[in-house]
């Protein structure tokens, strides 16, 4: 009887933990993604990337949670097809900024462009605003704080867009080695769409509270 009780019980104090953990998760591999393009030495960059993977790792670990969560519970603190988006977005992020720092890595990249420091800042900025907003979805009484923390993520994104455009732009136009300007572009890409997946999930939280607020 306990157990058919809690299947139909709210499951808040299980499912708000565990989205304030991806986020937060989130803010920790894209701090250490900008702590990573920071650094010249490609074998000093290796320590971060370890620590990129296994962030990594723990979002898909937070995200298999959250999805058993879903699966074995009645009620839920919001529409299941969004806490599948927002979650499923979130992971996306952290899949790409895992696949950026492979391909560094990989490709033996060595001087860095601003460009991709400055997309590697602008992800652990909208990092930092997508956890403000999710620990304000536990009890919706700051709409606007939630509002406004998506907003800024949109603009971020905006942004991201124009570097990603101008610094493509620049490779083309610079560039003679043709291997050299897929190595970069890749890179590039991923950042930039790690950026486009963190809209995503602002969209979803917007979409969360015009349904529930």
């Amino acid at each position: 009887m306990a157990g058919i009780i809690q299947f139909f019980i709210p499951q808040d104090k299980q499912f708000f933990p565990l989205f304030e953990k991806a986020t937060g998760n989130l803010k920790n591999i894209s701090r250490a993604l900008v702590e990573m393009v920071n650094i010249r030495s490609i074998e000093d960059r290796r320590v971060y990337i370890k620590k990129i993977e296994d962030f990594e790792h723990m979002g898909d670990s937070i995200t298999h949670d959250i999805f058993n969560k879903l699966s074995v519970n009645f009620i839920t603190p919001f529409d299941r097809e969004d806490i599948h988006a927002l979650v499923s977005a979130i992971d996306d992020v952290a899949d790409f900024i895992h696949g950026a720092a492979k391909r560094m890595d990989l490709y033996k990249v060595g001087e860095l462009s601003t460009s991709i420091v400055k997309l590697a800042e602008l992800i652990e900025k909208s990092a930092d605003e997508l956890n403000n907003a999710v620990v304000e979805l536990k009890d919706m009484k700051n709409i606007i704080k939630i509002k406004e923390a998506c907003v800024r993520v949109n603009s971020i994104e905006n942004h991201a867009d124009d570097i990603f455009d101008m610094a493509v732009a620049k490779l083309f136009d610079e560039e003679k080695n043709a291997i050299e300007l897929i190595k970069i572009k890749e890179i590039l890409s991923a950042l930039e769409t790690a950026t486009d997946k963190c809209e995503d999930a602002a969209n979803v939280i917007q979409s969360i509270v015009v349904k529930h607020a």
